[in-house]
């Protein structure tokens, strides 16, 4: 059957760290982004709300990946990974990249900068990475269904 690995055990640590530490960035958010907004010595004041939007989306998009993804290990490490609740899972991911790719495009366009378009592109990329996850898995449970009805 299948065998858990300690590889497996900490990345589901990690995940659980990291989805706590984002709910906690979060919601500092609006008290750390003017402290960020000065560091980086940006010279338009005006723009401090849409920066600090941008951080929230982006940080709420974050938790929201990372529970899917604490729910996804759960059914990792009882065994049973080919499930239709992952399969929800991977499409929840996909779209909320997608959300915040246009949060980062809609930036790029009212301020340009190349970080903007590389962020954009990997939350892209993610949400194409999921999608074709999402098809993948489909597939493996329908495969999983016909071979148990078989025997």
């Amino acid at each position: 059957m299948y065998k858990k690995s300690i590889i497996h055990h900490i990345s589901k640590i990690t995940v659980d760290i990291l989805f706590y530490l984002s709910i906690v960035c979060t919601l500092l958010t609006p008290f750390i982004a003017p402290e960020i907004f000065n560091w980086i010595n940006y010279p338009d004041v005006s723009r401090l709300p849409f920066f600090t939007a941008e951080l929230l989306i982006s940080g709420i998009g974050c938790i929201y990946i990372l529970f899917n993804l604490k729910t996804m290990y759960r059914s990792l490490l009882t065994g049973n990974p080919f499930v239709e609740k992952n399969i929800s899972c991977f499409r929840k991911i996909a779209i909320t990249c997608f959300a915040v790719a246009i949060v980062y495009i809609v930036k790029a366009v009212l301020d340009f900068t190349l970080a903007t378009i590389i962020i954009a592109i990997i939350f892209i990329v993610g949400c194409l990475f999921c999608l074709t996850l999402k098809d993948l898995f489909k597939q493996a449970i329908n495969y999983k269904v016909e071979n148990d009805l078989t025997i």
